[in-house]
């Protein structure tokens, strides 16, 4: 098990970057302020994190009622979920993410939340790395059961 600790950070996968892929994983927050993300297809970031910000997508994890407006599912500052599927803090949460091309799909517990074709030039990179953010020193979210399906 993986579990942010800190404040903002990245924990990526430094060894290759990926194409079209089939991501899954199991994730908890032990309350429901805590805040995390998955991001997809960012160039190397050095010892920059932003630069997953910036340069790539993000699954948000995130169900705070009174903070950033981005929830569970979202792709981050790009697409709202359809629809709230996570369960109360202390559970584990089972994300499905695909990305073929430019479509990046997101099943929140077996439920399609999110399904996006992207047309940003900015983030039109058909490989790049998968990485695991650390928001802040408050958020404790824990990763586990993690599995990868890559085309490249």
């Amino acid at each position: 098990m993986l579990r942010t600790r800190g404040g903002m950070g990245l924990l990526w996968y430094s060894a290759r970057s990926f194409g079209d892929l089939d991501l899954r994983l199991d994730w908890r927050v032990t309350r429901e302020t805590d805040n995390s993300g998955i991001f997809l297809r960012f160039p190397d970031p050095g010892d920059d994190p932003g630069v997953a910000v910036t340069n790539g997508y993000e699954i948000q994890i995130n169900d705070n009622p009174q903070g950033d407006p981005q929830k569970t599912g979202a792709i981050y500052n790009v697409q709202p979920p359809t629809e709230s599927a996570s369960r109360p803090p202390g559970e584990w949460n089972t994300y499905r993410i695909t990305v073929t091309d430019q479509r990046f799909q997101v099943w929140l517990n077996d439920t399609l939340v999110n399904d996006l074709t992207s047309s940003d030039p900015q983030r039109s990179a058909t490989d790049g790395y998968i990485g695991l953010q650390n928001h802040d020193p408050d958020s404790v979210v824990e990763f586990r059961t993690i599995s990868l399906t890559c085309s490249n």
